[in-house]
């Protein structure tokens, strides 16, 4: 009898708190672990204390002074493991270079794409560990 795998753990930054918890409730009901920060800072804090975090899923317009993609460089930088996937609703970032490996959807994405991608990169990750 084989253990089934720890769920994956992803962290959700979305400065909306309605939008936040909607994508907290649809990465939980697809068997991920979700965890919630409300902006780039709050998730790096996050990201400092923990060290099982396997996929970040951010907007790309974050408060504070650092957007969705110079947050992806930074984790790109210090947690090269963790795979990531920014949204945004603004027509402007779909020309903008992100950080290798990072995907990106435009808002309004469909769920099942996102989480298909999530699931993707799970199964990525436990090929490796």
């Amino acid at each position: 009898m084989s253990a089934q795998p720890t769920p994956t753990v992803v962290l959700v930054i979305e400065d909306e708190p309605l939008l936040r918890m909607m994508a907290v409730e649809l990465i939980e009901e697809a068997g991920f672990t979700a965890i919630e920060a409300g902006d780039g800072a709050e998730a790096l804090r996050i990201l400092e204390s923990r060290g099982d975090v396997g996929i970040v899923f951010s907007d790309v317009d974050l408060p504070g002074g650092m957007n969705g993609i110079d947050l992806a460089a930074m984790i790109r930088d210090r947690w090269p493991a963790i795979e990531i996937i920014l949204t945004s609703g603004h027509a402007e970032f779909l020309d903008r270079q992100f950080p290798d490996g990072v995907a990106f959807f435009q808002k309004p994405a469909r769920h099942t794409q996102i989480i298909a991608k999530m699931r993707l990169m799970a199964a990525a990750r436990h090929q490796t560990e």
